[in-house]
């Protein structure tokens, strides 16, 4: 019996005994050193001068200026809602800039202390650059003077505010130079993101 309960409390012992190799530990500085390192890999961002940011548009070409554009559109300030024309081709489509500013009068009441561009604005920008390029094709001629007609399935996707550049492009769908009727298609993006879109725009010459 002395024998069995001897051979018992051995076995127990042999649980508590410790491993002949040591364990390894980290000490609270070497996690944090390990931490450092990690984050050092993570380099920010160089900061970038004036001129290397005004560098990112190099390759943007202006097509009708601003002055240009005044001699296409019958428009003036501050309704005129298009500053540049930078892609055109004859009868088809255009890509325009319009820089919103907060000097912009409909600013002082939408809204007094939230300014965003009204997105009947937007539309009514993207129907001027449909008219620099209609205004240009046969059948019609710069500085005359044309109504909306009706416009489909226009979706905004964000709010457009003073500091923003509104970049818009259009695309003519039709044209009847008989009767001065044209159809378009158009977006219009904030940084690379969509802020307007439509599906169809109708507007005519007056007569």
């Amino acid at each position: 019996m002395k024998l069995a309960l001897l051979a018992t409390l051995a076995t127990a012992a042999t649980a508590f005994v410790a491993p002949s190799a040591p364990l390894t530990t980290r000490s609270p500085t070497q996690i944090f050193a390990e931490d450092e390192a990690e984050a050092a890999e993570v380099e920010e961002p160089a900061p970038r001068s004036a001129a290397e940011i005004s560098a990112l548009t190099s390759s943007v070409k202006t097509i009708f200026s601003l002055e240009d554009i005044n001699g296409i559109l019958p428009h003036r300030y501050p309704f005129l809602l298009v500053d540049k024309v930078v892609e055109y081709e004859q009868g088809k489509r255009a890509v325009g800039i319009k820089g919103v500013t907060l000097n912009e009068p409909h600013f002082t009441g939408h809204f007094p202390n939230r300014p965003i561009m009204p997105g009947v604005l937007q539309v009514e920008a993207l129907a001027q650059l449909a008219g620099i390029v209609c205004l240009q094709m046969e059948g019609a001629e710069p500085g005359a003077v044309f109504f909306f007609a009706g416009v489909d399935g226009v979706k905004w996707k964000k709010p457009v505010v003073p500091g923003d550049t509104l970049v818009m492009e259009v695309e003519i769908k039709k044209w009847n130079k008989r009767f001065g009727i044209a159809s378009a298609t158009g977006r219009a993006y904030v940084d690379g993101e969509l802020a307007v879109e439509l599906d169809e725009m109708k507007f005519a010459l007056a007569k």
